[in-house]
């Protein structure tokens, strides 16, 4: 069984803290982010570290023991650094543009895709063929990234779609005469 709840969580010089009662705060470069922890962990913060123990024996302390530790981490640096996830699209025609609030994607459908950009993240296109999904909270670029690419997944005969940029497509062999 892991044992990740042990580990204690570092707060960097460029992150403030605020601990009161069940209540987490972290203030970064940039923004604020807090959280409401569970009656089955207790926080402590010392210094630049932050300890999370579980308040008793039960299964569900030691699991929200580890759980409360990484949504803290996340916490952390995601006001501090921030998290950015990345998508390539392959495909002849296969295009995305940001257009005001909305991703514009061109899929190869009879229609473009209009995908209204969540608030709280930020959608960047360097180019047509390259989307970068940043945010402080981590569940919410990823949630946001896993949506983009559902519209078209890779395919694995010619490896067309949207996929994450360190994603590999196990190529199949196509039919043969």
């Amino acid at each position: 069984m892991s044992r990740i709840g042990k580990y204690p969580v570092e707060v960097p010089g460029n992150v403030s803290i605020a601990v009161s009662g069940q209540t987490v705060t972290a203030k970064g470069k940039l923004g604020e982010r807090s959280m409401t922890l569970m009656d089955e962990v207790e926080v402590k913060h010392a210094g630049n570290l932050i300890t999370i123990s579980p308040r008793g024996d039960s299964k569900r302390a030691r699991m929200m023991w580890g759980t409360a530790r990484s949504v803290i981490n996340n916490m952390v640096r995601g006001v501090g650094e921030g998290f950015v996830r990345k998508l390539a699209i392959t495909g002849v025609g296969y295009r995305a543009q940001v257009q005001g609030k909305d991703l514009v994607l061109q899929l190869g459908y009879s229609h473009e895709v209009r995908y209204p950009i969540p608030h709280g993240v930020t959608i960047v296109c360097p180019d047509q063929t390259h989307i970068e999904v940043s945010g402080i909270d981590k569940r919410l670029v990823g949630q946001t990234s896993s949506e983009i690419r559902a519209f078209r997944p890779p395919e694995p005969y010619k490896g067309k779609g949207v996929k994450y940029e360190d994603e590999f497509i196990l190529r199949k062999e196509g039919k043969k005469k």
